[in-house]
């Protein structure tokens, strides 16, 4: 199965995690099965934590550890992110409907193959990002940029989530509805 992936863009604060949550929420009570990768730049952040045993064995040598509960299973893998690792990290969501990306935002302008959902924040924002990023979805955010023609629709994520979730469903093979 091929996962539809969507790159939500912006500047910081412009309403990224939001527009993904709207839109995962909307999808997901439509049948979809939604994942969601999230680039965390801070050089030293890490979601292991000291003196957890998960972290001991991480410390010990192991590349990869996999932790388990009721409900999650949590995989962590010890490796220098390089833009390869992408197309690994996107077939491990093969079995999605939709994968949502955050971040990445130079690798992700490179890529003409990743539509684009474009979170505006302010007037210079707008300027700089339709002239990087393509192909673009739709333009979404609190600054409310009006469009014609040659420009993808803005759609008020806040106002409308229904009407960006129908763009997002138009691109999903029509067999992944449950």
């Amino acid at each position: 199965m091929r996962s539809v992936v969507i790159a939500v863009v912006g500047g910081k604060k412009s309403g990224k995690t939001t527009a993904i949550e709207i839109l995962i929420k909307k999808l997901a009570e439509r049948g979809y099965k939604i994942a969601a990768i999230k680039h965390i730049p801070e050089p030293n952040f890490t979601i292991d934590q000291e003196g957890k045993d998960t972290w001991k064995y991480a410390q010990a040598g192991a590349t990869k550890i996999i932790g388990v509960s009721a409900h999650e299973i949590l995989t962590i893998e010890k490796t220098d992110f390089k833009e390869e690792l992408l197309a690994e990290i996107l077939r491990k969501c093969r079995k999605n409907d939709v994968v949502f990306m955050e971040g990445f935002k130079d690798l992700i302008a490179r890529n003409k193959s990743i539509f684009k959902i474009v979170v505006l924040n302010s007037e210079r924002q707008a300027a700089e990002d339709l002239n990087v990023y393509e192909p673009i979805l739709a333009l979404t955010g609190p600054y409310h940029l009006e469009t014609s023609g040659k420009r993808p629709d803005y759609v008020d994520i806040l106002k409308s989530p229904d009407q960006l979730a129908d763009l997002v469903e138009k691109l999903i093979p029509r067999r992944a509805a449950t």
